[in-house]
């Protein structure tokens, strides 16, 4: 990551989420910002260009996938009031929220919330009052003690929104944070996708997968840890969630009416997780 600057994968995905705007039919997932966000250097248009860095069409869709899962996810929980997005990066849902009694707090490296805001500014995004930039240094700090600084309430019900970071975090790291939020006194939801082992998929879609990986890790940037689908079940009910939905490639065609042609590349998938507190005490 260069100082001052976001990583080169919350780019990717910005650019993967503008594109998806016009270059995919049907559109799962509207983002009107994500175009507008990119720095100039990124040309006008080219995120409409369809694959922007040689992205594959199905890895750009699987990120407009993750997207709308997790917000859809998030507009069903009524009783949240707080919305905590970790590794914000250029994620644009603070800036499209129209809910006024909904605080989202941005969790991400100093740097790259300085060179946001730049970018927000620069491009004429309005930055509401419900928004709350929360710089952390994960290396120095935990989430737990950066989101206390900024005025997160334990105690008020809350949804974390996790996307395209889990496979970079640490194995231990990932369990960290999911333990934390489902060790929280009020009633919290987590959603994050992640990257299931090579050895998990069918022979034909591991070179996929491969190539993905080593293309992260020239960008600096490597996938550090891979779950089967019962692994990370295991692991977040042992953290202490009671409600777990686990949905891949198949699942989300099915459920927003795509192409069943459309192939699965790399296996990705996005779990929804749930504690199981007595909402009546809130």
């Amino acid at each position: 990551m260069q100082t001052g600057r976001p990583s080169r994968t919350a780019m990717s995905s910005a650019h993967a989420r503008a594109a998806h705007q016009t270059a995919d039919s049907p559109r799962v997932f509207a983002d009107p910002l994500a175009a507008r966000i990119l720095p100039a250097a990124a040309g006008p248009g080219r995120p409409a260009g369809g694959t922007p860095h040689g992205m594959p069409a199905e890895v750009r869709l699987f990120m407009a996938l993750r997207h709308r899962v997790a917000e859809d996810a998030l507009l069903a929980a009524a009783r949240t009031r707080q919305v905590v997005i970790l590794g914000a990066g250029l994620d644009t849902f603070a800036y499209r929220n129209r809910n006024p009694a909904l605080r989202v707090f941005e969790v991400d490296l100093p740097a790259t919330q300085v060179w946001k805001r730049e970018r927000l500014a620069a491009a004429g995004i309005d930055v509401p009052d419900t928004v709350v930039f929360c710089p952390a240094d994960f290396a120095e700090q935990t989430a737990e003690s950066a989101l206390v600084a900024a005025g997160f309430d334990r105690a008020a019900p809350a949804f974390f929104l996790l996307l395209g970071v889990a496979p970079y975090l640490e194995r231990e790291a990932l369990l960290d944070t999911a333990r934390f939020v489902a060790g929280l006194p009020a009633p919290a939801e987590l959603v994050f996708d992640y990257n299931q082992p090579a050895a998990a998929l069918p022979p034909h879609r591991r070179p996929a997968l491969a190539a993905q990986a080593e293309a992260m890790a020239r960008m600096g940037e490597p996938w550090r840890s891979f779950f089967t689908p019962p692994e990370i079940a295991a692991e977040l009910a042992d953290a202490g969630f009671g409600s777990i939905v686990d949905v891949g490639w198949r699942d989300c065609v099915t459920r927003y009416d795509l192409d069943p042609a459309l192939p699965d590349l790399f296996g990705g998938r996005i779990v929804h997780a749930r504690t199981t507190h007595d909402e009546r005490s809130q």
